[in-house]
């Protein structure tokens, strides 16, 4: 048998941020098991040739794929001029929150990277019960999303909710929000768009915080206008209190909400 030798790897990815081996090695997520319902697997025949973007190696046209939207169809069909401001979500859970936001803010188009299957069975039934048009899934891994669908300066927003804490230290390494991640989002967003991660970990928390603190092109938004809050931000408008925070909050257990912006 003939030896097989992996190719070397750049110490810098074409965006300019490092290859650390984090981001190549260690996956931050698991694919949880779980059956899909069948209306869920409904959902997935009959929205998702709409919603689902396949993977790709390459930039995703952004036009093409919001081009149902309702921003994009306007009112009496005249498009609404320029391009909509694009939000990516990175792992959406069953979707609640993410219908939700789609809702409250329907002149801004969602891109949400979930690998969980009954977790995309169950947003494309909302989208469809529910007659949302400006959120599309990439059942992907996002860093490889982030790495070859998204330009440079291409975000508005990134949303990344809840995600696992990873309690126990020898997993902390597996954690999705580390510095190599922040600073391909960071070089991702416009000037001026922002990164909003929510936690009910305290350490995940504080991690986060400094994390995004340690990113030069980020700064926090909540230091000038709620300085008592030590660098946290209080619960934004659109995101809503989901069940399980709900229930969390009624037996004393804290959230803490972490939004940065480009600069």
């Amino acid at each position: 048998m003939t030896e097989q030798t992996t190719p070397e790897t750049p110490d810098t990815a074409p965006d300019g941020t490092p290859n650390k081996p984090f981001m190549r090695t260690i996956k931050s997520f698991v694919k949880r098991a779980g059956r899909t319902t069948t209306g869920q697997a409904k959902a997935f025949e009959e929205i998702g040739p709409k919603i689902l973007l396949p993977y790709q190696a390459s930039a995703m046209d952004f036009e093409a794929a919001y081009a149902d939207s309702a921003r994009a169809r306007g009112q009496n069909g005249t498009p609404a001029a320029g391009r909509a401001p694009l939000v990516l979500e990175i792992g959406f859970g069953m979707g609640e929150a993410t219908a939700h936001i789609a809702k409250v803010l329907p002149d801004t188009d969602f891109l949400c990277c979930e690998v969980h299957e009954p977790g995309v069975g169950a947003l494309l039934k909302r989208i469809g019960e529910q007659g949302i048009t400006n959120i599309r899934i990439c059942a992907h891994d996002a860093v490889e999303v982030i790495d070859h669908m998204l330009p440079l300066e291409s975000l508005d927003g990134v949303h990344i909710f809840f995600p696992d804490p990873w309690h126990k230290t020898r997993h902390n390494k597996r954690r999705l929000i580390q510095s190599p991640l922040v600073a391909k989002l960071a070089a991702r967003l416009k000037v001026g768009g922002y990164i909003h991660c929510a936690t009910d970990w305290e350490p995940y928390a504080v991690q986060i915080l400094e994390v995004l603190t340690a990113e030069p092109r980020l700064k926090n938004r909540a230091l000038a206008t709620h300085p008592e809050l030590n660098g946290y931000a209080p619960k934004p408008h659109y995101r809503p209190l989901t069940k399980f925070e709900n229930r969390g909050i009624k037996l004393g257990h804290g959230v803490w909400d972490v939004v940065f912006e480009r600069v």
